[in-house]
């Protein structure tokens, strides 16, 4: 999966490659989906939601730049697959879902692979979580109609962003940099998610 579907289509952080490379995506997919886990695909974990295809988990993860020094916010949990790599690069992450079964699946499979640096949170990905910002770099891994205002004021300067934002059918993934309060928008490809649900949509 490394070499084939993450360096040949031109991943290049070392320590981004190294978290792929650590952790473990057959723990996070369905027994029955446990043969496929390392093709380049995403797969479906329940709930209508899906685990994201290994590439755009890379090529997001690439895009925020992350350290030891970063605090992360994510939204959409999901099968805790892109959890567990921003876990791995950076110093904590915060991650919000709205699906309650799903963040518990999530919790007890990152708790059993022993992270220690993730806060859960049940919420409505539209409103981030405040209490925890600001962050360095906030991750959105479900389809936004338009870029969440709530996320872009939980960034610290300098912080990023990278959001799909499109309708059902098309989509672009964008690179979002904060400069005050000024930020700079950067399109970087096209991209496939479902969608971010607006609030009301929290299933305990």
């Amino acid at each position: 999966m490394v070499n084939q579907q993450l360096i040949a289509r031109g991943i290049e952080k070392q320590d981004v490659i190294d978290a792929f490379l650590r952790v473990r995506r057959e723990r996070f997919v369905t027994k029955e989906n446990q043969k496929f886990a390392y093709e380049d695909t995403p797969l479906p974990i329940g709930e209508n939601q899906t685990i994201s295809q290994p590439y755009m988990v890379a090529l997001m993860t690439e895009l925020l730049d992350l350290d030891q020094t970063k605090t992360v916010l994510e939204i959409g949990t999901g099968s805790g697959y892109q959890t567990a790599i921003l876990a791995t690069l950076a110093k904590t992450v915060h991650t919000v879902e709205r699906i309650g079964f799903l963040l518990q699946k999530a919790k007890l499979v990152l708790d059993g692979e022993g992270f220690q640096n993730i806060e859960f949170h049940l919420g409505d990905g539209w409103l981030g979580w405040k209490d925890k910002a600001p962050y360095d770099a906030i991750i959105v891994t479900a389809a936004a109609d338009e870029i969440p205002e709530d996320l872009l004021g939980q960034l610290k300067d300098d912080g990023k962003l990278v959001v799909p934002i499109g309708g059902k059918y098309v989509q672009t993934l964008w690179l979002i940099k904060r400069f005050q309060s000024d930020f700079q928008e950067q399109a970087i490809c096209g991209c496939r998610f479902v969608p971010l649900v607006k609030s009301g949509g929290i299933k305990k």
